[in-house]
């Protein structure tokens, strides 16, 4: 359906560290940045706890949502230009479906929570569901600024989210092994955190990026600058998304959630300290309204007052995440994993509750995967045009790609309190039950 575009009489820009401008043509988008649900993603950093780890990780999922619109609005920009529809079906880009695409890419976020992927674990939460509600709900300022554009307006743009919406091209500049939320994220993250092995060239992506009648390709003279993304990425997730800090702040974050939720039961109503804002989902009673509340400040605010709580578990629990006290890891493997009863064994006997003080935690990703018939769920495998028009997938033409291709990289890794480790030769009652921890620990992995 063709949506009437209002554009604003000048455009506007937002500077932006990594894409240098981000341009506002539309009033739709600026009426969208300027709701209340969007402007919540300024007080949610993108990447969690992590920036215990890489202190200039202080970036906004507002940030990455406007930059995921800024690669978009250039993908439709090219498309326009280079390929655009001359007749129906004829595979190429129809820039009536201009408007949906670059709401879609700047909500894609809308619905993350506070420290969201940690709080989706404990709470049962969505992102994407919720996303989907805050653009549909007729309560949200969202959903009355995508009213405006027609009554089928919001619910088409949420179906991109969905990855239902009738245009795959659409769909797959938002999401798929190649679009715009990964590589927005990926400049954005190694940006913020100093890791330059995560950039990769972006410029030169856009323009080999075409469109066909199964959704986006890719010029097969471009086939180096995706493989350098697909590497970039890998780097990316093996030296700072699975950082053994970040994650170990993500355990203590989990665990301080959930010595909460299970005190929560005897709280007094009337203590000033009871976490109201939190209570809906402690009961599992909560709305759309409840988790619009929330950001990380929030949660920040409760866990400070925390720290001077009665329950020692919630009181220590707090103070290592508000003051970065992370837990430390090992990692093991088949041939070592039984000894992980023996480890919570000393930890217990050094006075730690091994419910909160400990944790097996895994972080795996595929750097690419190719389609397989076999699989229930499939990704978007990325597709390279020949000379001749025909298709080829990257994997069976990159010898780098094809290496990393169906291969889950990652370790698993041993959570447990820093103190194990103590070294100290003092009179410390458990220096006995440290040392007969440590003597399974070398080269920070797990030994027999």
């Amino acid at each position: 359906m063709e949506y009437q575009e209002k554009l604003l009489t000048r455009e506007k820009v937002f500077r932006d560290p990594v894409l240098n401008y981000i341009y506002v043509q539309h009033q739709v988008i600026l009426d969208l940045i300027n709701t209340k649900e969007f402007q919540r993603l300024r007080r949610i950093k993108q990447l969690g706890p992590a920036s215990f780890t890489f202190h200039g990780a202080e970036h906004s999922r507002f940030t990455h949502s406007l930059g995921v619109y800024e690669i978009t609005r250039r993908i439709c920009d090219g498309f326009l230009r280079n390929y655009p529809t001359q007749e129906a079906s004829d595979g190429l880009w129809d820039d009536s479906q201009r408007l949906v695409a670059l709401c879609a890419a700047l909500l894609h976020d809308i619905g993350h929570g506070a420290y969201s992927h940690t709080f989706e674990h404990i709470f049962g939460t969505n992102h994407e569901k919720i996303t989907q509600e805050i653009i549909t709900s007729p309560k949200t300022e969202v959903n009355q600024v995508l009213s405006k554009m027609g009554p089928n307006f919001a619910k088409d743009v949420a179906s991109v989210i969905d990855h239902t919406y009738s245009n795959p091209q659409v769909v797959q500049m938002i999401s798929s092994q190649c679009d715009a939320d990964r590589m927005d994220y990926l400049l954005r993250d190694a940006y913020n955190t100093g890791a330059n092995y995560g950039n990769f060239d972006l410029t030169r992506i856009l323009r080999v990026m075409r469109p066909y009648e199964g959704g986006i390709c890719f010029e097969i003279n471009g086939m180096h600058a995706v493989e350098d993304y697909i590497i970039s990425r890998l780097q990316m997730y093996m030296q700072v998304y699975f950082h053994p800090v970040s994650r170990s702040m993500e355990v203590i974050l989990d665990h301080l959630l959930r010595r909460a939720k299970e005190l929560s039961a005897n709280l007094d109503k009337n203590d000033s300290t009871t976490p109201y804002l939190l209570m809906p989902f402690f009961k599992g009673e909560f709305d759309i309204d409840d988790y619009l509340k929330l950001d990380d400040g929030v949660l920040n605010t409760y866990f400070i007052h925390w720290i001077d709580s009665d329950d020692k578990v919630l009181s220590d629990l707090a103070d290592r995440f508000i003051n970065r006290k992370p837990f430390k890891s090992v990692e093991f493997n088949d041939d070592t994993k039984d000894l992980i009863p023996t480890m919570r064994d000393y930890i217990k006997q050094a006075g730690f509750d091994v419910t909160y003080y400990t944790e097996i935690n895994n972080s795996f990703d595929l750097p690419y995967d190719a389609y397989d018939p076999n699989k229930k769920h499939h990704t978007t495998q990325i597709e390279l045009r020949r000379n001749d028009g025909s298709m080829i997938e990257l994997s069976k033409i990159s010898q780098l790609v094809s290496a990393v291709t169906g291969k889950h990289l990652g370790d698993e890794r041993f959570f447990f309190p820093k103190e194990m480790l103590s070294v100290d030769n003092n009179v410390d009652l458990f220096e006995p039950v440290y040392q007969e921890f440590q003597k399974h620990i070398k080269n920070d992995e797990l030994i027999n």
